[in-house]
């Protein structure tokens, strides 16, 4: 039964290949999810199922209203802020229709708000807008991130969700 668990330092090469596997047009290098683990390693982790790697998920606390630039490694996360970011939710195909993309969503969730998290955010690619939707989430149109939408895909959407 593929399970939820945070993610160490062993588990970076699966998520690299889970990553190349399932977002190839937008490629990230291995450092930026090093870098994310070590900033905020409560907001990493990996799906598995016995000894297989089968999706992972990325979080983070950022500003609000504004995305971090794709494939890039951060100096730091902002102090202060009242916003929750998924960088990025993956699963391999065969994981996919299984439920564990929900059960992350809210695993997401309650961690953003028992640190006192007002919102999260995120960034809808692939058509994912409808499954952010059903999971709380709104399109919030940004004019300021049109451009950093645009190096994700011309389709990306910025989204929204309140949590208090």
């Amino acid at each position: 039964m593929p399970h939820w668990r945070l993610m160490k330092a062993g588990d970076l090469a699966s998520v690299c290949a889970i990553a190349a596997e399932v977002h190839p047009d937008f490629p990230e290098d291995d450092a930026v999810f090093a870098n994310r683990m070590m900033l905020h390693g409560q907001g990493a982790y990996i799906l598995e199922s016995g000894a297989a790697a089968l999706g992972y998920a990325i979080t983070h606390p950022w500003k609000s209203f504004d995305i971090p630039a794709l494939n890039t490694v951060l100096v730091t996360l902002p102090g202060g802020s009242e916003n929750y970011y998924i960088h990025d939710i993956a699963l391999v195909k065969a994981a996919r229709g299984s439920g564990t993309a929900g059960k992350i969503v809210t695993k997401v969730t309650d961690h953003a708000r028992e640190l006192g998290y007002r919102t999260m955010s995120l960034v809808a690619v692939n058509g994912s807008a409808p499954f952010w939707e059903r999971h709380g989430f709104a399109t919030a149109d940004r004019p300021e991130l049109v451009e950093k939408l645009k190096s994700y895909s011309e389709d990306a959407r910025f989204m929204v969700r309140q949590l208090r």
